[in-house]
Order: C-alpha cells, then structure tokens, then sequence
C-alpha cells in the first residue's frame, strides 16, 4: 500500500507545451509555479483553475527528485489531475546552456545601463527576468557553471 501512496495514486500529470514543442509530459507528486499572483503549489486532487503564468522556475517533483524548467510568461490549467502550462518558452535546467544564459543576462543588464530613449526599457527588464529564471534553474538543476 506504501508503494500506491507514493506512486500512481498520489501522482498526477505535467504538460508544459510551447508552439514549437512539448518540454514536459511526466507524472509527478508536486509543482510550484511562477503565475502573476505569486508562486503556487499544486498537488494532486487540486480544484480546477485557470491561471496566468509569469517568468520564472517551474519546479516540480517526481519519485523523490526535483527538476526545474525556466518558462517565459503564459497561461495554465489545471483540470482532471493534469496541468497543464502553455508557454512561448521554455528549457529545462539541465539543458540550459549557462555561457549563453549569461551572456545574455550581461547583454540585458548593458542594454537597461544605457539610458537612451530609444530603448525599449520594458523589453529589456523582461530579457533580463527571462536570462535569470534561466540561470536559476540551471543552477537549481546541477548545470555546469562556465
């Protein structure tokens, strides 16, 4: 009975989708999202809902280990004991390459400096949030620092 506990019976399904392909489809124990409203934690059985997903770290746990995914903003649903998440990106830590993460927090951080007022300052802020929640959960997820 231990092993149902913990297994498919205390389990429920992630889908994090993009336009260009599924990044996850897994069963898992728990998550915590980044949506507009802070973060949040699903387990399974939650009410269903709809929400708004923000830039951040996607964690969720499945047999005893922890994973993260770095997602752009979005939309997510949780309906039936499945979440699912639609996002324009998103990349799991351990594929994260942490040189060009870097490279473009760098970039950002210059580009939010320069104070010109031709710049789009708003873009620049959300490139900056996109290359630390990248950054973060490759560091979350074990990734080699460059």
């Amino acid at each position: 009975m231990a092993e149902q506990v913990k297994g498919k019976w205390s389990s429920f399904s992630i889908e994090i989708i993009t336009p260009e392909r599924v990044v996850v489809d897994e069963q898992m124990e728990g998550v915590v999202i980044p949506s507009t409203e802070g973060l949040l934690g699903i387990l399974r059985n939650h009410a269903p809902f709809i929400g708004t997903l923000d830039i951040g770290v996607i964690k969720y746990l499945q047999s005893g280990s922890r994973h993260y995914v770095a997602c752009d903003a979005g939309v997510f649903e949780m309906k039936d004991n499945v979440l699912r998440i639609l996002t324009d990106s998103a990349e799991r830590g351990e594929s994260i390459d942490v040189a060009r993460a870097k490279q473009a927090k760098e970039r950002a951080e210059r580009r939010i400096q320069q104070r010109s007022e031709d710049l789009d300052h708003l873009r620049a802020e959300l490139a900056l949030r996109r290359s630390l929640a990248r950054l973060n959960a490759a560091e979350a997820s074990g990734a080699r620092k460059n």
